[in-house]
């Protein structure tokens, strides 16, 4: 126990003096404090939507509107109707006499936004010089035609036409009492969660299958086993570098929270999904987020011993990263299908409840059992794969030369 100590000590320092890891964490750190305080200490209510007080609230209600839609109505059927400046309150009208005057003022006016001719009642032309993907003028012009039919159908019978609205078009109000959990309100901090443990356990796995591939090339392995065991070794190297992702996330992490806490109002709780989590979904994720990344930092330490150099770290680790990447992609499509089987059974399975299961405590239907099933299930394979990751550390330590593959490392272990 106490040649552990040593080694995890040692192990420890080793990344706190390493000055990628020291500046990757200052780095990140204060960028993502310098772009929580970019609000406080600029104007960027226009970029985010908000208004800043009372006054900006008036300005902006008197906003200039510099937008301009050009209209060629030959046979004037929306002249003195209003019915287009009320479907585009957010632009200028302007009408001309042509359609070759229309598509002049188009392509040489950078104010005119869109133009359209008025061909008959049921038909009419849209002429933009760039449509984007999310163009909507079609459509709202489409409206407009609608209600001209409508107006012109009410002045025909001579019906109110406001009245009419108000039968078919009744203002309803509704209120909304969610018993269970918000999937709308979660689901985005839920999703930044699987993504921050995905990319914690890929960067911290490689780091640690470096590391002992490291001791393998330069042959310092050699005079490590010398003078302690390999179980204190290997769980020594892992545990420390679960150790260092978890100082490293948490400053990150702390910093994030602190900075946005101390802006939010500047942001005008732009984030507040995100960062509103409960307590029940950060404890599961704490429990559930470091389970998962153990159980797969013990299985990349032991392919770093399978093989002598650091180049061939992606061949030996490249199938545990596949797996990975392969549970990333179903629990992010099936958070939609939240209490689907499929969830259901990946909250159970080792290699991926680290993120099925607090995913179904933030969206879904989840019983305490079920929770404590999980996790007991994910522990004893955790104490399983560590186990079995140091008999495989012990066997390839001292194995030089073309990569070891796990199925002989089972055979050698079997003869052991």
């Amino acid at each position: 126990m106490k040649k552990f100590g040593v080694i995890f000590q040692y192990e420890i320092m080793n990344y706190l003096k390493n000055k990628s890891f020291m500046i990757s964490t200052i780095v990140i750190a204060v960028l993502a404090a310098v772009i929580l305080f970019l609000p406080s200490i600029f104007d960027m209510s226009s970029i985010l939507g908000i208004n800043k007080d009372d006054a900006d609230n008036i300005s902006s209600d008197n906003t200039e509107i510099t937008d301009v839609i050009t209209i060629y109505d030959e046979k004037d059927l929306f002249a003195e109707t209003g019915i287009i400046e009320g479907v585009f309150t957010d632009a200028n009208i302007t009408y001309v006499s042509s359609r070759d005057a229309l598509i002049k003022k188009v392509q040489d006016d950078e104010n005119v936004i869109a133009g359209f001719v008025i061909k008959n009642e049921m038909e009419f032309e849209y002429v933009v010089n760039n449509s984007d993907m999310y163009d909507s003028m079609t459509a709202r012009f489409t409206h407009a035609m609608q209600l001209l039919s409508q107006y012109n159908y009410c002045k025909d019978n001579n019906l109110d036409m406001t009245e009419i609205e108000k039968a078919f078009n009744p203002v309803i109000s509704s209120e909304t009492t969610v018993l269970g959990k918000d999937m709308m309100s979660n689901y985005w901090y839920c999703y930044a969660l699987i993504i921050i443990v995905f990319m914690v356990i890929i960067l911290y796995g490689v780091m640690v299958a470096t590391s002992v591939t490291q001791e393998k090339s330069n042959r310092t392995i050699e005079l490590l086993v010398t003078s302690a065991d390999t179980n204190s070794l290997f769980f020594g190297k892992v545990l420390a570098g679960t150790f260092a992702a978890i100082v490293q996330v948490g400053i990150v992490f702390a910093v994030v929270l602190g900075s946005y806490k101390i802006n939010r109002d500047s942001w005008g709780g732009l984030f507040d999904k995100i960062f509103n989590i409960p307590s029940d979904v950060l404890i599961t994720f704490a429990f559930f987020g470091l389970g998962g990344l153990l159980f797969y930092e013990f299985i990349y330490g032991a392919m770093g011993a399978l093989v002598s150099k650091t180049e061939d770290i992606n061949k030996s680790a490249g199938s545990v990263q596949f797996v990975i990447m392969i549970v990333y992609f179903i629990g992010i499509f099936q958070l939609n299908n939240i209490d689907g089987v499929l969830m259901k059974v990946l909250s159970f399975l080792p290699i991926s409840s680290y993120s099925a299961m607090f995913a179904r405590v933030a969206l879904g239907s989840v019983g305490f059992v079920e929770i404590a099933v999980s996790y007991v299930i994910l522990i004893a394979s955790i104490i399983a794969v560590g186990i079995l990751g140091s008999k495989i550390y012990r066997m390839g330590t001292l194995r030089y030369g073309n990569p070891i593959t796990l199925r002989n490392a089972f055979k050698n272990l079997k003869h052991e």
